[in-house]
């Protein structure tokens, strides 16, 4: 071997033994450094400190402490509900006065305009008069004509009672004559009989009783005709006081309609959905615009379960979406006697197929208790109403 190979060999074992002997003070000062990590806790723990890095501290302080706080809200939320119950299907009603015309014709004024506030009396909407003042002057003439011809019958009524009393008269007067005659002619019939008397006289007493049977007869027929000319002038009176009275009434029923021509405020309020203009032609109950009372309240349906404590008079807050940072006071007004559902205009049959108990909802009002007039409050709004019952 030569000596450049034995150079080289040993300078190749030098370079293992400074590899083995560097990772050998590698381990030393590791295990010195762990050494003085456990001496450096041991120390901490003969303190009572926790010296844990703060990652590990978060790992049980940051649960600790959100457990707490969510306990503390659940509390909060089980005994806030146990003295409040509150919904969201809640909403501001109102009575709103649908206006409708009450006689057909063209509108000639509209004093009105949209949102326009107003006072019960106000006048609002002219229709054009002419017609249904043409009508009542037509009536009245009716009217007057009919007044004459009772003041006709009236006098018909005069003279036939003027003549069965005249008849009367002759009724009594004949029938004298007739029991005069028939005397006559008993008295010369024996004298005749007997030779007393001629015969001329007695045809002559037979002829007056012939002509006394007839005038009696005669003014029989006319007392008869007498009370009946006065029964027709009486009915043809009655007859025309019917008239009478059906024409006042149809003069009362053209003034109305003529008054009607002019539709006024029936109490105050905003106008809305006003869908008529000047010169449309308006029919009878034909929707033109509404008006919204000031006055509101609250309808809120609470499910059958939240009414058991829930009465009237209770306090109630209510908040509305309009007014986000406002808390209304209000309070229990009534609740209704029945549900939703059973109220409506289609309720729900039970009695048929499968049944699924629904919790039903039954509506309750609520009143506003203080001045809520410098704010917009409409029917329609959404609300959350949360009521008092402990």
């Amino acid at each position: 071997m030569s000596t450049d190979e034995t150079n080289n060999n040993d300078f190749q074992q030098n370079e293992k033994k400074d590899v083995y002997f560097s990772q050998r003070d590698k381990e030393d000062k590791l295990n010195q450094t762990d050494q003085n990590i456990d001496d450096d806790m041991d120390e901490d723990f003969d303190d009572g400190e926790d010296h844990r890095p703060s990652y590990q501290k978060k790992r049980v302080i940051v649960p600790s402490i959100t457990a707490i706080i969510f306990l503390i809200i659940g509390i909060y939320f089980m005994v806030h509900g146990m003295h409040f119950q509150s919904t969201d299907d809640a909403f501001v009603e109102g009575h709103i006065v649908s206006i409708a015309p009450r006689v057909a014709g063209p509108v000639k004024e509209m004093l009105i305009t949209d949102n326009q506030p107003v006072k019960k009396g106000d006048l609002l909407i002219v229709i054009d008069p002419n017609d249904y003042e043409a009508k009542l002057e037509q009536t009245k003439a009716k009217l007057a004509q009919a007044k004459a011809s009772l003041k006709i019958s009236e006098d018909d009524i005069t003279r036939s009672k003027s003549g069965l009393e005249a008849s009367g008269h002759d009724v009594v007067s004949t029938r004298s004559k007739l029991d005069f005659s028939q005397k006559d002619y008993k008295r010369y019939s024996a004298m005749y009989k007997e030779g007393i008397s001629s015969k001329q006289e007695y045809d002559n007493s037979k002829t007056g009783l012939t002509v006394a049977k007839a005038a009696y007869k005669s003014a029989v027929e006319n007392e008869r005709a007498a009370k009946a000319m006065l029964e027709s002038a009486k009915a043809k009176r009655e007859a025309t006081l019917a008239d009478i009275q059906r024409l006042e009434a149809e003069v009362k029923t053209d003034e109305l309609n003529l008054s009607y021509t002019k539709i006024y405020a029936p109490e105050d309020g905003l106008i809305t959905n006003r869908s008529v203009e000047q010169g449309n032609y308006v029919q009878v109950a034909q929707p033109m615009f509404a008006i919204v009372p000031e006055t509101v309240w609250i309808v809120a349906n609470f499910k059958e379960t939240q009414l058991t404590y829930m009465k009237p008079g209770q306090d109630v807050k209510v908040k509305i979406d309009t007014y986000p940072g406002k808390k209304f006071k209000a309070r229990v007004d009534s609740i209704q006697r029945a549900t939703g559902a059973k109220a409506s205009l289609f309720p729900p049959e039970n009695a048929v197929g499968s049944y699924v108990k629904i919790v039903q909802r039954v509506p309750v009002k609520i009143v506003f208790t203080e001045d809520i007039s410098k704010y917009n409050i409409v029917p329609g709004m959404s609300v959350v109403p949360e009521v008092k019952v402990r």
